[in-house]
């Protein structure tokens, strides 16, 4: 019978976990993402989309700027998911070295600018509260994670780039045989 109460007080605990979880987010990072994503929204206005999208699709002529900047301002004024579209200013064969480094880049851009990707806000948030815990500045945690997620980035973006130019290549050269 014990086994059935403690089973009960587990399952109703867990509930009673997650009202607190959700509490805390209504009164902490909520209101900093709606914020933040006001914010965005206004810059892109002030701005223009149109400038915007001039300014991605020059940084595209560059390897080293579509692999990391490119990625970078696709994650921070699109967000995750829409961060992607950003492709359309690409040829067909860089496509998918843009893709693995905008979605690489997911959580990296999570401390720093949590708009970016509020829905995986939860991994960052995990490792944030083992280091708050340890009485440390989130801080340094946010921009290594940053700086990390673009060196990540421009290789990943690098080494798919070469890769699916090795697969068309075969791919022309079996379709000429």
């Amino acid at each position: 019978m014990d086994f059935f109460v403690h089973l009960a007080e587990g399952f109703i605990g867990m509930f009673q976990k997650g009202g607190e979880t959700f509490v805390g987010l209504v009164t902490g990072i909520i209101p900093t993402l709606i914020c933040l994503i006001t914010a965005v929204n206004a810059f892109v206005k002030f701005v223009g989309e149109e400038r915007i999208e001039r300014f991605a699709a020059r940084c595209t002529g560059n390897m080293l700027l579509r692999y990391s900047v490119f990625p970078l301002l696709s994650m921070f004024f699109l967000t995750n998911p829409m961060a992607y579209t950003f492709g359309k200013f690409l040829p067909e064969h860089q496509k998918p070295a843009f893709y693995d480094s905008a979605v690489s880049f997911c959580h990296p851009i999570t401390g720093l600018f949590p708009h970016a990707n509020p829905a995986e806000l939860f991994v960052y948030m995990g490792i944030a509260t083992g280091i708050t815990q340890l009485g440390l500045s989130l801080g340094p945690l946010a921009i290594r994670f940053f700086l990390v997620g673009i060196i990540v980035i421009l290789i990943r973006g690098i080494v798919t780039e070469y890769i699916t130019r090795m697969m068309l290549k075969r791919r022309e050269a079996q379709a000429s045989a």
